[in-house]
């Protein structure tokens, strides 16, 4: 019998066991990531291209490649591309991000002598016909048209180009950018860009010999390219621009988004774990002191929270709400507040308590399944760490006290050097 007057036996989290690749390189010089793992015949490919930039202003260029990946090739129209994929149950899918766009195929192995031409098609032969093209940018057009009317976007867009500037990651594009998007600057970037010296192909799932051999004879023997290296990527200059406030004013909105935050660490910094320990605190759970005043206690709002990412050339840490207007003035006050009070007063060891075992339950519950492992890889290798990342984040967490997040506070964390954004209005 199940004796419920006892409470289950519990155990601190100490440490995490996490998949090691194997790391394989192509003879075309592509590397390559394999995790073997799991029972059901189920494999994660996923191709990773650094983006290429000739110029900071041209993000809307990299999208645009990246999202019509899959709208045709020499030998499949972009109907052939979705007929093949959805019959064999699978998920051909592009992910655009800041530094990085990929392609990344889910499917059973033995759908593979399928899709795997068709990934090479695509990867080595997107040809971006004239029509997809046309359909493309009238669909975006649209979609920004409607976004530009909802506050937390428009927000979101005047931050990003407050924090970073005129670059890839602050660049504000317009609906009339679209129009400029050519046919022939797409297969340029294309060239460039989705290369075997610019991937990291990374295989993760139920990964056999017959697999690996199949992605060697496509992907490393049968692709190459001119380039002998992956292309230079410069770090931007990002400027100053800490301080400023931007108020753009709706008079018929019902409500404000907030968005305020700055430029922060990296993740190789030795602080970067601290000071997620210290957003966590502030933001960056639902038990957090964000929450707990402004949504819990004061009714300003539905959702508030922080963050702290880390991109290949910078960080930057942020807080995100939408309130009411009659409740605008007020939320930026309470927000100051907490953190000042976070910069003058230690936090409880009761409180730093639940955050730190929060923060490792979180990490462990993460780590469901080998495409978990294989995204944790990734976090690390594309920061320039290891998997041995991990050991020191769980050590640093573990281990870190109120003198410790009273300093990270007083270091990284200057409410008076935040940009400060508000759409909506201010009252």
């Amino acid at each position: 019998m199940l004796d419920r007057t006892s409470p289950p036996v519990y155990n601190a989290i100490e440490r995490f066991n996490l998949i090691k690749p194997e790391h394989i390189t192509f003879a075309n010089g592509m590397e390559v990531f394999v995790f073997n793992a799991g029972e059901q015949d189920l494999v994660r490919i996923e191709w990773i291209f650094g983006n290429v930039f000739t110029e900071e202003k041209q993000a809307l260029l990299n999208t645009c490649a990246c999202e019509m990946l899959l709208e045709g090739t020499s030998s499949y129209s972009s109907t052939k591309i979705a007929e093949t994929v959805d019959f064999h149950g699978a998920f051909l899918v592009p992910e655009f991000g800041y530094d990085r766009s990929a392609l990344s195929l889910f499917t059973l192995n033995k759908h593979l002598a399928h899709l795997l031409p068709l990934a090479k098609a695509v990867l080595s032969d997107s040809v971006f016909p004239e029509n997809e093209l046309a359909t493309y940018t009238r669909n975006s057009k649209q979609k920004l048209q409607v976004a530009l009317e909802k506050n937390s976007f428009v927000a979101r867009r005047q931050f990003n180009n407050a924090v970073f500037g005129q670059t890839r990651y602050g660049h504000v594009f317009e609906i009339a950018d679209y129009d400029k998007i050519t046919r022939e600057a797409l297969l340029a970037l294309f060239r460039q860009q989705y290369t075997p010296s610019n991937c990291t192909l990374i295989i993760s799932g139920k990964v056999t010999d017959d697999v690996v051999a199949s992605l060697e004879r496509l992907f490393g023997d049968d692709w190459t390219d001119d380039n002998k290296s992956a292309p230079a990527d410069i770090a931007p200059d990002f400027g100053g621009h800490e301080g400023r406030v931007i108020v753009a004013e709706r008079k018929d909105s019902l409500q404000s988004a907030i968005r305020l935050g700055c430029l922060s660490l990296q993740r190789h910094h030795e602080d970067f774990p601290g000071m997620q320990v210290v957003n966590t605190l502030l933001g960056g759970y639902f038990g957090s002191r964000l929450m707990a005043n402004i949504r819990e206690d004061k009714g300003y709002t539905y959702s508030i929270g922080s963050g702290l990412a880390s991109l290949k050339h910078r960080a930057f840490f942020t807080i995100a709400s939408e309130v009411g207007v009659d409740m605008t003035t007020a939320t930026l006050t309470e927000i100051e507040r907490e953190i000042r009070l976070l910069r003058d007063e230690k936090v409880s060891e009761e409180e730093l308590a639940l955050v730190k075992n929060y923060m490792l339950g979180s990490m462990l519950g993460s780590l469901e399944n080998v495409f978990s492992h294989a995204d944790k890889f990734k976090s690390a290798y594309f920061s320039g760490l290891d998997l041995d990342y991990y050991e020191y984040y769980t050590g640093v967490v573990r281990n870190i006290d109120a003198d410790e997040i009273h300093r990270l506070a007083n270091a990284y964390l200057d409410y008076d050097r935040m940009v400060k954004v508000v759409v909506g209005r201010m009252i």
